[in-house]
């Protein structure tokens, strides 16, 4: 069998670039900007009630462990196609 096939094309390389700007420069901060909104909402102080209490107990932690799941496979991704892009550059499918 021959070599297996390693390609890249300007296509490729232009959506990685476009993942890794989504991450670092939008997705990134609107969790992060979700996650300080929920914070609020869970003090009592701010927010109370037979809902609110709810939502503090049960619904935040889910959505707040679920935010920082998505974060860090966001940033896992990115090193991953970083690390893939390089890898097939340096196999010279950057041509």
């Amino acid at each position: 069998m021959g070599d297996p096939r390693v390609l890249t094309t300007q296509g490729a390389k232009d959506a990685i670039r476009a993942i890794e700007n989504i991450i670092n420069h939008g997705l990134t901060q609107q969790i992060q900007s979700l996650d300080s909104q929920g914070k609020k909402l869970s003090d009592p102080n701010v927010w109370d009630g037979p809902l609110a209490t709810q939502f503090r107990t049960s619904t935040w932690p889910e959505t707040h462990s679920a935010l920082n799941k998505a974060k860090t496979e966001l940033e896992d991704l990115k090193r991953e196609l970083s690390k893939i892009s390089t890898d097939i550059m340096t196999a010279g499918g950057g041509h």
